[in-house]
C-alpha cells in the first residue's frame, strides 16, 4: 500500500513537473498585411502582477523565433526567453513573414521590403501594448532585427529599445566590410553589385556563384534595406535604449555599437566580453566560435540576461 502511495505521488509529481515546464508558454498568431505571424509568448511565473514583455526580433535570412534556420541550430532566442522569464520578465519571439510558421503569406521574395518587417514589428509591439498582463513593451532586435526594430520603436509607444549586435552602418558597409577577405574573384564583382544596390539600380547579370547572396528576386529588398542608416534612426528615439555588443562577434563588430552609441549618446552601452553573435562566450579559436552556431547546448551569456534584465527593470 505504501508502495502504491509513493509511486502514485511520483506519477502526480511529474505531471505536475512537467506541467510546469510548459504552462507559461503560449502560441500567438498575429494578423498582419498579408497573412499571420506565429509565435511564442513566454510568460513569468507572476500571473497575478502586471510584468514587462520584451519583444525580440530575430535577425536576417531565414531565422525563426528561437534564432535557427534549416543550416543551423543553436535555439540563442529561445535560451534568452527562458532565461528573462526566470528574472521576471516576459517575451514574445515570433518568426517573421515567410519563415518557418508564419507561412501563410502569398507575396512573393521579390515582393517584400524592409518596412514590411517593420510594419510587422509594428502589430506585434501594439498587440503587446493591449496585454494587461504586461506593465511595459521593450523591443529587442538582433542583427538585422536591430534596425527593424528602432524603426518600429520610433512609431510606436514602446517603453524602451534593446539594440543586441546591431548594425551601425549602412548595410552595403556591413556586406562590403565581410567580404573583404574573400578572393578578389568574388569581392570585386560584389562590391559592383552592391554599389549599383546602393544607387538603387537592380543587376541582371549575376555570376553564378553571388546568386544566393544577390538572386534577382531579393535585389529590391536590398535596394530598400540599404537607403536606411541605423545611426539616424537610432538618435530620432526618445525612449531609453540599450546597445549590447559582444566582442568576440564575428559578424557585427563593437565599431557598430560604438557608431550607435555616438549617434544616441544618453544610451547605455554594454561591451561584453568574449560574448559572439549569437549570445555564446568562451571560445579558444575561430572555429570554436563558428561550431557554437550548431551547438543548442552551449549557455548563452549570463552578463547578457543580466544586462537586459538590469535596464527592463530600471523603466
Amino acid at each position: 500500500m505504501t508502495r502504491i502511495f509513493s509511486l502514485f505521488f511520483l506519477h502526480l509529481f511529474l505531471s505536475i513537473s512537467l506541467h510546469a515546464s510548459t504552462l507559461y508558454e503560449k502560441e500567438i498568431s498575429i494578423e498582419v498585411k498579408g497573412g499571420h505571424l506565429k509565435g511564442t509568448l513566454q510568460l513569468t511565473a507572476d500571473t497575478l502582477n502586471p510584468v514587462p514583455v520584451v519583444l525580440i526580433i530575430a535577425g536576417s535570412g531565414p531565422t525563426d523565433r528561437d534564432c535557427n534556420n534549416p543550416y543551423m541550430k543553436n535555439d540563442a532566442y529561445k535560451l534568452l526567453a527562458m532565461s528573462l522569464a526566470e528574472n521576471g520578465i516576459a517575451s514574445f519571439r515570433y518568426d517573421k513573414r515567410g519563415i518557418a510558421m508564419s507561412n501563410d503569406f502569398t507575396m512573393t521574395e521579390s515582393e517584400v521590403r524592409f518596412d514590411d518587417f517593420v510594419q510587422d514589428a509594428v502589430a506585434c509591439i501594439k498587440y503587446l501594448k493591449t496585454d494587461k498582463k504586461f506593465s511595459k513593451v521593450i523591443v529587442a532586435g538582433h542583427s538585422e532585427g536591430s534596425q527593424i526594430g528602432m524603426i518600429a520603436c520610433a512609431q510606436t509607444n514602446a517603453d524602451g529599445f534593446i539594440s543586441l549586435n546591431g548594425a551601425g552602418r549602412t548595410i552595403d558597409v556591413i556586406l562590403k566590410e565581410q567580404l573583404a577577405s574573400q578572393p578578389k574573384s568574388i569581392k570585386k564583382p560584389s562590391y559592383k553589385i552592391i554599389d549599383q544596390l546602393k544607387a538603387g539600380k537592380t543587376v541582371s547579370d549575376v555570376p553564378l556563384t553571388l546568386i544566393s547572396l544577390f538572386r534577382e528576386s531579393v535585389q529590391p529588398y536590398l535596394i530598400s534595406w540599404m537607403q536606411l542608416d541605423p545611426a539616424k534612426e537610432i538618435s530620432e528615439l526618445k525612449i531609453p535604449v540599450l546597445i549590447i555588443s559582444g566582442a568576440n562577434d564575428l559578424q557585427v563588430s563593437k565599431t557598430d555599437a560604438e557608431k550607435l552609441k555616438e549617434a544616441k549618446k544618453d544610451a547605455e552601452l554594454k561591451i561584453i566580453d568574449g560574448m559572439n553573435h549569437i549570445f555564446r562566450t568562451g571560445f579558444n579559436s575561430t572555429e570554436e566560435n563558428a561550431a557554437s552556431y550548431n551547438n543548442p547546448a552551449l549557455p548563452i551569456s549570463e552578463d547578457l540576461v543580466k544586462s537586459i534584465s538590469d535596464f527592463v527593470k530600471k523603466l
